[in-house]
């Protein structure tokens, strides 16, 4: 049996007159007394099929049957619709199927919600019946745009000399930043493989066996607090080349993501993507990834407070802090109510106030001003920019909490204010850290991972000023979002494990964690780097959603459950007893 000749949304006017058979899902149904309409629905749109009682009268009974989300197929010959019944809004809204043929492969009980494009239902009831969400146009849209995606990064790898190689998903429990996912090894009782947080050090390897170009669409774990740009289980385009320095990689990575925009969205990026240091984010936007659609630059104005009789200012400059603020414009307007929202928000970052200037036509307005002095207040003003109508807001304290504070700040407003600009915003963040002290731990930490080469010209450099060195590393950014991060890795074993030293890994520690790298990189180590970006950011970004949730097929939801499957649950006790574990 055939169930179909045409998808539902390619049949159009020039088939007028064709004999067709299509199948789907009830999507809509109208009982005009007489002629009855369903529209049937399939993953490319919605056709109108008409049943006629004066024409096939078999048909238009059978249809009387039908409801929402039945599974049917109907045949008949395309014609024109009448002219004002003509339906702008979708491809098929100029023909109709006038059925003589149809026949209910399924039925179904009434759904929790129907799948329409306009969809008000709790998440977590979506998640529930996630196979009735995935129906939506919407939903089918973004996860078609997913494949085409990745249909074209591996085109466009491909064509580049790049191979397609699998990494292990059960391998070994490695510290590369986030907590790892267990998995009890029911052979050697007592042992525990881990899920990858990142093909990493097979990917490392891979170069040192010769490849030279690898890819791969990698699954990737990290047992780690949700948001709405993280899941627990996640997909990046992972690659790895050798014999190449930082511009190779972010060469091929802008063309590659100029070829995948051009293919997808037929969007034409211009090239080459800006540049910015992360120091130089830091103080212009007061974060990493920072949204270049819109200005509202962090100033520093430390220099000119520094002896200024507001207090709270002066002593944050001569602690070592800064004193960096926000002109918001056509803010003036503000109350004091919006600043006490505007210091909360702040305070989640540790700012201990926001301090405001309004600037008015008769001059300005501060409950700081009689402190600041006239002269004072008059050069923060030019330096922030500030006319008539705006709203300087200020912080004072260390570096780190006035960078992180205004960076917030900063997007709230931009939110609040609705000054985003439209369109794609990249950036590439260089040139980070190689080490952040944790304060809590008491120790080094490396910013992105311990195989990022850092700029040393031998390894006797690490100790001196170690949370001042820079790195080979590479963060590509758009609209705000970190769309991925790679480096050059390290390819000296001296330098590789004077780096583990710094953070404080002894010689058992090296061997235990690493040592299968530490070894390979006895046998001779290509000069190589590479990059991973996510999958699902970069899905959701294109696709105008706020969620990777809405990217991918089966999500998880903020507290890392599946509605769907009732995942994570418990497991029969001869379950544990044979992996040699007891819950306690």
């Amino acid at each position: 049996m055939t169930y179909r000749t045409e998808w539902c949304g390619d049949v159009t006017g020039a088939m007028v007159g064709q004999r067709v058979k299509v199948a789907g899902w009830v999507h809509r149904r109208r009982d005009h007394g007489g002629l009855v309409f369903i529209d049937v629905r399939d993953r490319t749109g919605v056709l109108q099929l008409v049943f006629d009682p004066d024409r096939e009268p078999a048909a238009h009974e059978a249809a009387h049957s039908l409801r929402g989300e039945y599974v049917i197929t109907a045949e008949g010959v395309v014609r024109a619709r009448d002219e004002d019944q003509i339906n702008p809004n979708i491809p098929t809204g100029t023909v109709e199927l006038p059925v003589d043929h149809l026949e209910v492969l399924a039925k179904a009980k009434t759904p929790p919600f129907f799948p329409e494009d306009r969809l008000d239902v709790d998440e977590t009831l979506r998640l529930r019946y996630r196979y009735i969400d995935l129906r939506r146009a919407k939903m089918q849209h973004n996860l078609m745009l997913r494949d085409r995606v990745t249909r074209a990064v591996r085109g466009y790898l491909s064509e580049r000399e790049f191979i397609e190689a699998e990494t292990p998903i059960l391998t070994k429990s490695t510290p590369e930043g986030a907590r790892d996912f267990l998995v009890p090894s029911r052979l050697r009782p007592g042992d525990f493989y881990a899920l990858p947080q990142s093909p990493q050090l097979f990917k490392q390897l891979l170069m040192m066996s010769g490849f030279e170009r690898y890819y791969q669409i990698a699954r990737a774990f990290r047992d780690e607090d949700l948001r709405a740009d993280r899941q627990p289980e996640h997909t990046q385009i992972d690659m790895e080349m050798s014999f190449v320095e930082e511009e190779d990689i972010e060469d091929l990575v802008e063309g590659m993501m100029v070829h995948i925009f051009h293919e997808t969205l037929d969007v034409d990026l211009p090239r080459p993507f800006p540049r910015m240091t992360f120091d130089e984010a830091m103080q212009r936007y007061g974060s990493d990834k920072p949204d270049l659609r819109f200005g509202m630059e962090i100033v520093d104005v430390s220099d000119l407070v520094a002896s200024s009789g507001f207090k709270v200012f002066a002593e944050a400059v001569a602690q070592g802090g800064a004193v960096r603020g926000l002109r918001v414009e056509g803010a003036g307007h503000f109350s004091r109510k919006d600043l006490d929202d505007l210091a909360k928000e702040a305070a989640v970052f540790g700012a201990k106030g926001v301090a405001p200037i309004w600037i008015e036509s008769e001059g300005v307005r501060s409950p700081i001003s009689k402190f600041l002095g006239d002269d004072v207040q008059a050069a923060v003003v030019e330096r922030m920019g500030g006319v008539p109508g705006d709203l300087l807001v200020f912080v004072a304290d260390r570096v780190s909490i006035v960078a992180a504070s205004l960076g917030a700040l900063r997007l709230h407003l931009a939110e609040r204010m609705d000054v985003r600009r439209e369109g794609w915003e990249f950036v590439w963040i260089v040139d980070p850290p190689m080490f952040e002290y944790d304060e809590r731990e008491r120790r080094l930490k490396a910013q992105h991972h311990p195989f990022t080469k850092p700029r040393v010209s031998s390894p006797a450099d690490l100790a001196q000023k170690p949370t001042e060195l820079g790195t080979y590393a590479y963060d590509l950014v758009l609209n705000g979002v970190e769309l991925g991060s790679g480096s050059i890795r390290i390819a000296d074993p001296e330098l590789q494990e004077a780096v583990f030293q710094a953070l404080g890994l002894s010689e058992d520690d090296i061997r235990a964690k690493f040592g299968f790298l530490v070894e390979a990189m006895d046998y001779g180590v290509p000069p190589h780097g590479g990059m991973a970006l996510g999958l699902d950011r970069t899905v959701m970004l294109m696709a105008g959603e706020s969620s990777i949730r809405d990217v991918i097929a089966f999500p998880k939801t903020a507290s890392g459950s599946c509605p769907l499957t009732d995942a994570p649950s418990n497991v029969a006790d001869e379950q544990l007893k044979e992996l040699h574990l007891r819950v306690v």
